[in-house]
């Protein structure tokens, strides 16, 4: 297949999701699934996110053992929610400790860095709040 526009892209992984409920499709299986590249696929996905999700109320959860998924069961929804907040949390304490920690420690009075310090540590403790809560 040549070019495939994302919203095409998605419509057709967006189908192939739909077909294989209640199971999910790793990336390999919706290559094959709808004849698209690995790329197209991964556009198509993005698409499913960014749009297709939100229009059709089916939120798209992957997991490593299921694949890709439109989950019709809250329960997937929120274990996959819980999941990318865990993920975020990560993330931003790393980002804390490998990098703004340090900068704040070395120039103090910097500006930017006391900025970025304050933001990120009120996210760590919401998303810490989160999977604590969970």
């Amino acid at each position: 297949m040549g070019r495939v526009p994302a919203n095409v892209a998605g419509d057709l992984v967006r189908v192939a999701l739909m077909e294989a409920r209640p199971a999910g499709l790793t990336t390999r299986q919706l290559v094959t699934a709808t004849e698209l590249s690995q790329y197209q696929v991964q556009s198509g996905l993005r698409f499913v996110r960014e749009v297709l999700a939100a229009e059709n109320l089916t939120p798209l959860t992957w997991t490593r053992k299921d694949g890709y998924q439109l989950s019709t069961e809250p329960a997937d929804w929120i274990a996959y929610e819980r999941a990318c907040v865990r993920t975020a949390l990560t993330r931003i304490a790393r980002l804390l400790s490998s990098t703004v920690i340090p900068h704040a420690q070395r120039l103090p009075d910097d500006e930017w860095v006391q900025l970025v310090l304050g933001q990120l540590t009120g996210v760590e403790s919401a998303l810490g709040l989160l999977v604590r809560g969970a």
